[in-house]
C-alpha cells in the first residue's frame, strides 16, 4: 500500500462517506489537511434546501394533524393514511430523507457529513410516531448541522430546546405537578427527557446518577415546552412550534442534582444542571469512547479514547479541537479495516462508487427498508447500533447481496467494475477481489463482486 493513496482511501472511506470517481487522487497529497478543512467550515455542514420544510411549516402541519386525529377518530383498526393531515407529514420526512441523501452522494465534505450522522444519531430524534415525524429532519438540519462548529454545550442546550426533541421525548407535556397549571390541570411529570439527556447524552450508566436525579432534572426541566395553539393565546408573538418556557408549568422549588444543588431560577435552573453535565468528567469519557468506537473500532483502543477525552476536557467540549484530534489520532490512519458498515454507509457508499449524483426516491426508501436503516427511524432514543455484530448477521448480509445485485442490474457501466472498485477502495483492494472483478462473467456481477467483497464492506 502506497503512503498518499493509502491516506486518501482510509480519509474518504473511514471517515467519509466513500468515496466518488476521482476523490482518492484529489485529495491524496494531504488526507489529513482535507479533513481538517472540513472542520471548522459551517458550509461544510449545511444542507441548503429551499424545498424543505420550515419550522412554521412543520408546526402547521401537526397542529393540521391533531385537529385530524381528533375530528376522525378512526378506529383501533383504522390505519393513520386515514387521518387528514398525515399524507403531509409523510411527504414532508420524505423529502427529507431525499435531501439529505442527495447531499451525502454529491457534497466533497464527506467528514462533515460523516459527523453530522455521528451526532445525529448521539442526540437521536426519530419519526417513528406521529408528533416528531415533521420534524426529525428539520431537528437535524437547525441543531445538529448548525451546532457542529460550535461547543458540546451549546449544541446539546439547542438539543434540549429543539421542538423535535421536546415532542420526541414529551417534555411538551411535562408540567410541574405543584405548579399552577399543575394544580389546575391535575397533570404530571413525564421524566423521558431528564432520563435521556442523562443516560445517553452525557454522563451515561457509569456516571453514577440515580432514579433521584432523574426526577429531580425532570422537575427542573417542567415550563420547558413548545408553542401551541392554547399557549399562543398567552404568548401572540410567538411562533407557532418554537420554544418556550412557560413559567406556569415549572414545578418550584430548589432541586439536587448529581450531588449539586441548584436554586429555583426559573428556566436557568435546567440550564445550570445542562452546564455542569457538559463539563462532567463521565461525559468526556462517554463521548471519547463513541467517537472512537465509531471512527476507529468496536472494541475502541484505550489510548485514542484518552486521547479524546483530553481533548474534550481541555477545550471544554469543543466540537472542532475534538474532531481535530479524532483526525490526529494515530490508530485513525492504521490500514486495517476494523468497522463494519451500516446499512446507511454501505449504500451511499455504493452510490458515491458509482458516481451518482441523484437518486430515484422509490428506488432509494427501498433500499434503506431492506436493509434496515431508513433515516429518522432509529428504534429507541438510543440510536442505531454501531457495531459489526447488528449488522452482520447471515440475514442483513444476504440483504445487501439482494440489493447489490438489484443496483448492478440497473446501473449501466461506462468502465469496467475493477476500475470503478480501484477508484474507490485503491490500496484497500486485495489482489484476490481484483481477480474476481476482472474474471466475473458480465459487467453486472463484477459490480456485486466487488460491493460484497470485504474490503467494500469495511471501512
Amino acid at each position: 500500500m502506497q503512503g498518499n493513496t493509502l491516506g486518501a482511501a482510509i480519509a474518504v472511506n473511514r471517515f467519509g462517506m466513500g468515496a466518488r470517481p476521482g476523490d482518492l487522487a484529489r485529495i491524496g497529497a494531504d488526507p489529513r489537511g482535507w479533513l481538517k478543512d472540513q472542520i471548522g467550515r459551517r458550509d461544510a455542514f449545511a444542507l441548503e434546501d429551499d424545498t424543505l420544510p420550515t419550522r412554521a411549516e412543520a408546526s402547521e402541519s401537526l397542529r393540521k394533524f391533531i385537529k385530524g386525529v381528533a375530528a376522525t377518530k378512526p378506529p383501533q383498526d383504522m390505519g393513520a393514511e386515514a387521518i387528514p393531515g398525515f399524507k403531509s407529514f409523510t411527504e414532508a420526512l420524505r423529502a427529507e430523507i431525499v435531501a439529505r441523501t442527495r447531499r451525502a452522494l454529491t457534497t466533497s465534505d464527506g467528514f462533515a457529513e460523516r459527523l453530522v450522522r455521528f451526532w445525529s444519531n448521539h442526540f437521536t430524534v426519530a419519526a417513528t410516531k406521529g408528533g416528531p415525524i415533521p420534524f426529525a429532519g428539520l431537528y437535524e438540519r437547525e441543531v445538529i448541522r448548525a451546532g457542529m462548529t460550535g461547543s458540546f454545550a451549546d449544541l446539546h442546550l439547542a438539543v434540549m430546546r429543539h421542538p423535535g426533541m421536546l415532542i420526541y421525548l414529551d417534555q411538551a407535556v411535562s408540567v410541574g405537578p405543584n405548579s399552577p397549571a399543575g394544580k389546575r390541570l391535575k397533570r404530571g411529570l413525564n421524566e423521558n427527557l431528564a432520563r435521556e439527556a442523562l443516560e445517553l447524552h452525557t454522563v451515561g450508566p457509569q456516571g453514577g446518577y440515580t432514579q433521584a436525579d432523574v426526577t429531580e432534572f425532570a422537575r427542573a426541566l417542567t415550563g420547558w415546552t413548545i408553542v401551541s395553539d392554547r399557549l399562543r393565546r398567552f404568548l401572540p408573538d410567538a411562533g407557532l412550534g418554537d420554544f418556550v418556557f412557560a413559567a406556569q408549568l415549572h414545578e418550584p422549588g430548589p432541586r439536587t442534582v448529581m450531588g449539586k444543588r441548584y436554586p429555583e431560577a426559573g428556566e436557568e435552573q435546567a440550564h445550570a444542571i445542562l452546564a455542569d453535565l457538559a463539563r462532567h468528567p463521565a461525559t468526556a469519557n462517554r463521548i471519547a469512547v463513541k467517537l472512537a468506537r465509531h471512527f476507529i473500532a468496536d472494541t475502541p483502543p484505550l489510548s485514542a479514547v484518552a486521547r479524546l477525552e483530553k481533548a474534550f476536557r481541555d477545550s471544554d467540549g469543543d466540537l472542532p479541537t475534538l474532531h481535530q484530534s479524532l483526525v490526529d489520532l494515530p490508530e485513525a490512519f492504521e490500514p486495517e479495516q476494523r468497522k463494519f458498515k451500516t446499512p446507511d454507509e454501505f449504500i451511499l457508499s455504493a452510490l458515491r462508487l458509482a458516481g451518482l449524483e441523484t437518486v430515484e426516491p422509490q428506488g432509494v426508501f427501498g433500499a434503506y427498508v431492506l436493509l434496515g436503516q431508513q433515516p429518522f427511524s432509529a428504534p429507541s432514543p438510543k440510536g442505531w447500533a454501531d457495531v459489526a455484530d447488528e449488522w452482520a448477521t447471515p440475514d442483513a448480509v444476504m440483504k445487501r447481496l439482494q440489493w447489490s445485485q438489484e443496483f448492478a442490474r440497473r446501473l449501466p457501466l461506462r468502465t469496467s467494475p475493477e476500475q470503478i472498485a480501484a477508484a474507490a477502495l485503491g490500496p484497500f483492494m486485495s489482489s484476490r477481489t481484483s481477480e474476481a472483478v476482472r474474471r466475473a462473467e458480465s459487467g453486472a456481477q463484477g459490480l456485486v463482486l466487488a460491493l460484497m467483497s470485504p474490503e467494500f464492506q469495511r471501512r
